[in-house]
């Protein structure tokens, strides 16, 4: 999933918004608007930095030029980590250009060791309180979505006992989301970006979560991991359509704006449309050009998948 880079270059953006009202008023005065404002018929959430070259440093003129160009809603995998000023700013923002909150990442993520499929009971300890803290973070952004990662596999235990661990923890956190009104989204992950992780299928994620059995507790269905661990995308959208929560989408290979690649999104997203899907489609991808070229070419790739 990249979120390492990804959250690097939010705090390098945080830092830059963080300089002073002279300087934000400065990078305002010199933002251009894309030409012409898409009415796209899914809301397609960018990240920070996707438009930095056209919008400057500033987050919360990159979150203008987001608006500017169509977008309704924003996902921010490092938001948990930022400021509580900043949060509060961006929050401010979205809700002035009636933008939704798309996911953050709500707990630390083991990616080379077990924490959850092993039942240790520090590690649940430390995943519950992190799932309380985020709580917090998403009633402060208005977050309805929160990412969450099982973590690598425990190789001294048979599957089975793996994934009983991890209901159990789900369950858990699941107890302390619902008052709220708050869902986790499951992300599996692929193997060859991420060797070793416990969930990488979304069978595998609609079996938790319809053991878990909790309106907290959904799947987030990313379309690049999927199309590269088993494919069927469509088929399997359908499957697991009553657990899946959120979805995330990434061209193959690459990982790059739709139309990049080998996945027909014009289909997959006027498939899910058609079902009736009213929730966020996070862009969690790269751009396949440098330089505001990319950047408006981004903006251009969803306008035409988005023909349906």
């Amino acid at each position: 999933m990249q979120r390492r880079s990804f959250l690097k270059s939010s705090a390098i953006a945080s830092g830059a918004l963080l300089s002073g009202s002279m300087a934000h008023a400065a990078a305002s005065s010199a933002i251009k608007a894309p030409a012409g404002k898409h009415n796209f018929k899914l809301k397609y959430a960018p990240h920070f930095g996707m438009f930095r070259q056209s919008a400057g440093d500033d987050l919360l003129d990159q979150l203008q030029f987001m608006s500017d160009a169509g977008f309704t809603a924003m996902e921010d995998n490092g938001m948990k980590g930022r400021e509580i000023a900043l949060q509060e700013k961006i929050s401010s923002k979205m809700a002035n250009l009636g933008m939704e909150m798309g996911v953050f990442v709500a707990h630390t993520i083991y990616w080379k060791e077990p924490s959850l499929t092993s039942g240790n009971k520090e590690k649940l300890d430390q995943f519950l309180k992190e799932i309380q803290e985020s709580v917090e973070v998403a009633k402060r952004v208005n977050a309805r979505w929160m990412t969450v990662v099982p973590g690598f596999v425990d190789l001294r235990k048979d599957m089975d006992y793996q994934t009983a661990n991890v209901v159990n923890a789900l369950r858990r956190a699941s107890e302390i989301l619902e008052p709220h009104n708050l869902t986790m989204v499951l992300e599996p992950l692929n193997f060859r970006d991420h060797p070793g992780l416990f969930l990488n299928k979304i069978s595998q994620g609609y079996q938790v979560c319809r053991a878990v059995d909790s309106p907290a507790c959904k799947i987030l269905d990313d379309l690049y991991h999927q199309q590269i661990h088993e494919g069927n995308l469509i088929p399997n959208i359908d499957l697991a359509w009553d657990e899946i929560g959120y979805f995330q989408v990434g061209d193959n290979p690459g990982r790059k704006e739709p139309t990049t690649g080998e996945i027909n999104y014009l289909n997959v997203f006027k498939h899910i449309h058609e079902k009736g899907f009213a929730g966020i489609v996070g862009m969690e991808h790269g751009n396949s050009m440098k330089g505001k070229e990319g950047e408006l070419a981004v903006i251009e790739a969803y306008a035409k998948v988005d023909q349906f």
